[in-house]
């Protein structure tokens, strides 16, 4: 069974940066797809930005030119580098991991994929 462990996370002022990582604990799939969901309290979790295996990536419209991901050379990793933070970005983020052309089900299917445990991301005003 993979394990996936998120790091990372902490407390930031708005308009600072915070950058995750997530580290599988065995080697990926080829073509497995990784990325990052949230979910703050009283709300369902969203999906937040992915890589896919071919290194396309894809990001939520409340993130895009704000949040950049990245995969390691050794392609178990991925990163999120958050840049100009708000106070609505506070949530426990989640790092997820499933084949390419599923990782878009994963938000109503989440066991057909790998989840680590999170990382809280809290912004203060």
């Amino acid at each position: 069974q993979m394990q996936l462990v998120e790091s990372g996370g902490g407390l930031v002022e708005a308009g600072g940066s915070l950058r995750l990582s997530c580290v599988a604990s065995k080697s990926i799939y080829s073509t497995y797809c990784m990325g990052w969901f949230r979910q703050a309290p009283g709300k369902e979790r969203e999906e937040v930005a992915y890589i896919k295996s071919d290194g396309d990536p894809t990001y939520a419209e409340s993130v895009k030119g704000r949040f950049t991901i990245s995969r390691g050379s050794a392609k178990n990793t991925v990163f999120l580098q958050m840049d100009s933070l708000k106070p609505e970005d506070t949530a426990m983020y989640y790092c997820a991991a499933a084949h390419d052309y599923a990782f878009y089900l994963l938000r109503e299917q989440p066991e057909i994929g790998f989840w680590g445990q999170g990382t809280q991301v809290t912004v203060s005003a």
